[in-house]
């Protein structure tokens, strides 16, 4: 067979070759694993649910609402609202919200009951620092399933919040003035945590039609506040002086 001449002509048609099948592949592996990974995020979220409200009958993923905001043309995902009923009675409800941490984006599923409190919570996904700020899965709920410890209320711990109604009280560390214990040299995460518990039970209340101007699947405006505080950096547990700039469009963030 006669050698192919090294040309950019050759190399170009090589190049587009292996492009090609490269491509192929990718859409054939990605085709393979969609509905294995849709499953397994279904699976996740539907266990989510369960551990954070109340005994329900109903299909919450299938009675969703999803609230979003527009920044620069484009539509944001900010929050998804779970209504949870047992019969016809609302039980509670299930708000997943995120928020900026020290690592990256939380994700944050918090479960209400029909009083407006803290239920339970699910940690669906973080960036934060192994053995700092990934404590936020549990510390909230101050217990740990893998030792046999069961959830607490905050009235006996507080690092707890399950119980609490952020309506009554906005959620906020006790280095900041309020009733709840950080994670130890996690205040960024800890922040960022309770800024999106709060968030999600002000849309908590508005899906219950006790704030004017949010429904489900509807567009929610980006209020902005800005306020200097005290932060530390998780892996040094340096103090230093930082603000604090809160933004509810896509997420809320600590810089």
């Amino acid at each position: 067979m006669k050698k192919l001449e090294s040309s950019l002509k050759n190399m170009l048609l090589v190049l587009t070759g292996v492009t090609a099948v490269s491509v192929a592949l990718l859409a054939y592996v990605n085709e393979l694993t969609k509905d294995p990974i849709a499953e397994a995020n279904a699976k996740t979220l539907n266990e989510a649910l369960k551990k954070v409200l109340p005994e329900f009958t109903n299909n919450p993923v299938a009675e969703s609402d999803t609230i979003f905001s527009e920044k620069d043309g484009k539509k944001n995902v900010d929050f998804i609202v779970y209504p949870a009923k047992n019969g016809e009675e609302l039980v509670g409800t299930a708000v997943e919200a995120k928020s900026m941490g020290f690592g990256g984006e939380l994700k944050v599923l918090v479960g209400f009951n029909a009083e407006g409190k803290i239920y339970n919570y699910s940690l669906l996904a973080h960036a934060e620092t192994p053995g700092l700020g990934s404590k936020a899965d549990k510390w909230f709920g101050a217990y740990d399933p893998a030792k046999g410890e069961k959830a607490v209320s905050h009235e006996e711990s507080k690092k707890s919040i399950l119980g609490m109604n952020p309506g009554e009280t906005p959620l906020t560390v006790s280095k900041d003035g309020g009733e709840v214990d950080a994670i130890t040299a996690s205040t960024i995460t800890s922040r960022a945590f309770l800024n999106a518990v709060n968030a999600a039970y002000r849309v908590y209340k508005a899906e219950g039609g006790e704030a004017d101007g949010v429904t489900g699947a509807s567009q929610v405006a980006a209020p902005e506040n800005v306020a200097s505080a005290e932060t530390i950096t998780e892996e040094t547990n340096t103090t230093t002086q930082a603000t604090i700039r809160v933004e509810l469009t896509d997420s809320v963030s600590a810089k």
